[in-house]
């Protein structure tokens, strides 16, 4: 079972519809209607962390959830799920250099993890006001993927199954949206 955490966001529940199209059985809980003991008691094989609109401090459980389930289960963080992410394993969430609120970007990716077999540079859709301070990532945190302004659009852990990205891949006018969610499944399987 695949655990969504939601971080009370509309987008949330287009992840579930991608993943359920890819054969996942999701379990949905909301960031602040559960506690660590309380997702280890549902058993998942892999969480992922939802977009929202706050910032990582305020995002309930998922700070937490990172630390205590990092090496313990597969995750993904998208969007403030992702600047959790960063944020749990010692980097810092900063301004965006500019507000991106439904706007397309061409990314370009190191073409691994859940960029495994996609084109290097591809459009994406964000929608996000915080981004990840590249200066403040721990030496354990990779950079996958950059905007064209060199904003960080996506993280991975060099030793453990966490991934993150800053767009959303489940938005209609993100492309490769299914073929990334699904590189996250079966890298983990």
């Amino acid at each position: 079972m695949l655990l969504m955490i939601d971080n009370y966001d509309s987008f949330t529940f287009n992840l579930v519809q991608y993943f359920a199209e890819l054969g996942e059985d999701v379990r949905v809980v909301r960031n602040d209607e559960i506690d660590v003991t309380g997702i280890a008691a549902l058993k998942p094989e892999r969480l992922v962390l939802s977009p929202g609109p706050c910032s990582p401090a305020e995002a309930g459980v998922c700070i937490e959830a990172i630390r205590h389930f990092a090496g313990k289960l597969p995750m993904l963080g998208v969007c403030l799920g992702h600047q959790a992410m960063g944020a749990a394993l010692g980097g810092k969430v900063v301004r965006a250099q500019v507000q991106m609120h439904g706007k397309a970007s061409t990314i370009r990716t190191d073409q691994q993890g859940v960029f495994h077999a996609l084109p290097e540079h591809f459009s994406v859709i964000r929608y996000h006001s915080l981004a990840v301070e590249r200066a403040s990532l721990p030496a354990d945190l990779i950079v996958t993927a950059t905007s064209e302004d060199g904003e960080i659009m996506g993280l991975r852990h060099r030793g453990l199954p966490l991934e993150g990205v800053q767009f959303h891949p489940e938005s209609i006018l993100s492309e490769h949206g299914h073929a990334m969610l699904k590189n996250f499944l079966e890298q983990v399987r």
